[in-house]
């Protein structure tokens, strides 16, 4: 397996975990509901965010979706990352919370790409 395949597979495998399997798995429990409530966002907006971002890492993963709805699928987790460190910011100021989504945008950024150079077609 070449470099850009592997940089590509553990960095979107990463992203997949943090924005497809947590969200499954945890984005109904009360600490979910309570950490949306804080930073002043309706509840139904985490569950449709929820959706989104298990449709995203699927998306992201599976080597046959097609190019273009990748493209779309980064730039969601894109505008969501950017957005949770806003929000947090606003709300609770210059925490390790407040940028972690950053880190995570980095991830997402060497995926991307890996993705651009060819990484998931080779698979």
């Amino acid at each position: 397996m070449n470099k850009t395949r592997l940089t590509f597979w553990v960095a979107t495998g990463i992203i997949f975990l943090f924005e497809g399997i947590m969200p499954a798995l945890t984005g109904h429990t009360e600490m979910a509901k309570e950490g949306v409530m804080h930073l002043g966002y309706p509840d139904y907006f985490r569950v449709f965010l929820n959706i989104m971002k298990v449709a995203g890492a699927l998306t992201l993963i599976l080597p046959f979706a097609p190019a273009r709805l990748k493209e779309w699928a980064y730039a969601g987790f894109t505008f969501s990352l950017l957005a949770a460190t806003f929000s947090h910011y606003m709300v609770d100021g210059p925490q390790g919370q407040t940028f972690f989504p950053l880190v995570i945008l980095g991830i997402l950024m060497a995926s991307y790409w890996a993705f651009r150079k060819g990484g998931p077609q080779a698979a």
